[in-house]
């Protein structure tokens, strides 16, 4: 193998590997009890009541969130974002099988259920951190707000959050509509709200010093 494919393989594992991290921290938040993270949030309500796992209900999700693109964007859409397709399938039937594997983890205290979601929330900002420093592929999710920015004169920043507000929302809605109460939304949603973002910045100035190139 040459040095380009090398690197560009290097790229594409640290991209698995941080959906790897990212799944397992969305499986950890939703054994807390807490509330998962504003992008879980609508799969894990829709799991409750449809006949649909998390991971499943991701990957139709994320499905929708490509056409959203598609039509957003038009003639700009470049088909090498269909990379969404694969990455959406991995992600969601890896946080199937994160939920699995931690099963067999209990608690019996608000406080212990804390400490699993704050595992939840530190796995969940290391796997954006990784995914980011890859740079060869967005979520879908991610891959939306970037589609709005592009035809909407609003920063990155403002658009995510609104966009993460909205998922929440949709969420609680599902939850009351269908369950009759509110169920995936709760403190563990609000602190992943704030607190992902910030850590995810915290490691990503730690793995910019890491040049892929020399590797």
């Amino acid at each position: 193998m040459n040095r380009l494919s090398v690197y560009i393989l290097k790229r594409y594992l640290l991209l698995l590997l941080g959906l790897s991290i990212m799944a397992f921290g969305v499986a950890f938040s939703i054994k807390a009890s807490l509330g998962t993270s504003p992008i879980s949030s609508v799969p894990y309500v829709v799991s409750l009541f449809a006949p649909l796992t998390v991971g499943t209900a991701t990957i139709i999700m994320h499905c929708v969130f490509i056409i959203m693109q598609i039509l957003i964007l038009r003639r700009d859409y470049h088909p090498i974002q269909l990379m969404q397709l694969p990455v959406a399938f991995f992600f969601g039937y890896l946080t199937d099988f994160g939920v699995w594997a931690v099963q067999g983890i209990s608690y019996d205290t608000y406080w212990q259920q804390w400490i699993i979601c704050i595992i939840g929330i530190f796995l969940v900002a290391a796997g954006v951190s990784l995914e980011v420093k890859a740079g060869v592929v967005v979520l879908a999710g991610e891959g939306v707000v970037l589609a709005i920015c592009k035809v909407l004169p609003v920063k990155f920043g403002y658009m995510k959050v609104g966009f993460d507000v909205t998922l929440v929302v949709v969420a609680c809605l599902l939850s009351v509509v269908f369950t009759g109460q509110l169920q995936g939304v709760r403190e563990g949603t609000v602190a992943a709200a704030i607190f992902v973002g910030l850590i995810a910045k915290r490691i990503g100035k730690i793995l910019e010093r890491w040049d892929l190139e020399k590797e």
